[in-house]
């Protein structure tokens, strides 16, 4: 942005050139003003359409839009107020876990199609990690698109530290594995899935996912679950799945849902296991940690198999 010379006219009726990617167009400088804090007013309420944000703040010329017009994601938020948390092109506000853990050095991490991809580190060399957030997160809603290839042991990792200790809602997409219940990662190993999937697989694709191994209410203590047909009924095998977490309060109770099925809501405050202290683990982790992502370490994941995430969007609450 330049200005022309205005032989001593005020700083409101200067001309100004903006030069944004090619395209040139001429305004007074007043104009230009009052077109930048009619932008900053509007971009935290910015949910509708880029041209209708346009038209709206009057960033077109003589009917021509500004190309790439750039708003920071992070101060945009949906109407349910949720906020992207990852750009789909890198892996910026993310990081691997900087120290070893019991999964390994941080595994392999990239952006491949939109989504952030995780494998072994070489593939099938059993060394995995966990990738975190930069941004830590107390009470939130959580949402989160998954496509993971059948048999890796996956999880999502809620306030967690730099050492993989957490919350997890669990991914073990694999035999005798469950997606959506709690679990204690690095935390006492506590457990509250109330059944196991099993899939079925003809010419190395998976074509079909059952139930099995049901337990009962005394056995995995959820204020609430799913059952497994419900569960099979709402996932779908070989696609885009997304969850939703809630997680909220000291000794957090956790909602989980699958494409909108109500899955598991665990009670940090009242659940009971023999694994769990809910003041040691409230000790631990504190109050916020990191959104993580997590391929497992060991040899049980398959060579070559991947785990991938999109549209990770948070709520703070």
């Amino acid at each position: 942005m330049c200005a022309d010379d205005s032989d001593g006219a005020a700083f409101d009726q200067a001309v100004l050139r903006l030069d944004i990617q090619g395209c040139c167009c001429r305004k007074k400088a007043g104009q230009v003003r009052a077109i930048w804090q009619t932008w900053c007013m509007q971009i935290d309420l910015f949910n509708r359409s880029r041209r209708t944000f346009l038209k709206q703040t009057g960033l077109m010329v003589g009917g021509l839009v500004l190309p790439n017009i750039w708003v920071p994601s992070a101060a945009t938020k949906d109407k349910e107020g949720f906020r992207s948390i990852f750009d789909g092109r890198t892996l910026e506000g993310w990081y691997k876990n900087p120290k070893r853990i019991g999964h390994g050095t941080g595994g392999r991490w990239f952006v491949e199609k939109g989504a952030i991809t995780g494998e072994q580190d070489p593939p099938g060399s059993g060394n995995g990690g966990i990738l975190l957030t930069d941004e830590k997160f107390g009470d939130f809603e959580l949402l989160i698109d998954m496509n993971h290839d059948w048999g890796p042991c996956s999880g999502l990792f809620l306030r967690s530290n730099d050492r993989g200790q957490c919350f997890q809602m669990m991914v073990d997409y694999h035999n005798n594995g469950n997606v959506g219940h709690i679990y204690g990662e690095g935390t006492g190993g506590f457990n509250s899935r109330a059944f196991d999937i099993n899939g079925e697989v003809k010419d190395g694709k998976l074509v079909k996912i059952t139930g099995a191994n049901v337990r009962k209410a005394e056995e995995h203590k959820c204020k609430f679950t799913c059952t497994a047909a419900q569960w099979i009924k709402a996932w779908k095998v070989n696609d885009w799945n997304t969850a939703r977490v809630r997680c909220e309060g000291k000794y957090p109770r956790i909602t989980t849902w699958l494409n909108g099925q109500k899955i598991c809501e665990f009670d940090g405050a009242t659940f009971k296991h023999p694994g769990y202290d809910r003041e040691k683990v409230a000790t631990t982790l504190g109050r916020e940690g990191s959104i993580a992502v997590q391929v497992h370490g060991g040899k049980s994941w398959p060579k070559g198999a991947k785990v991938r995430w999109r549209n990770v969007r948070i709520k703070e609450l």
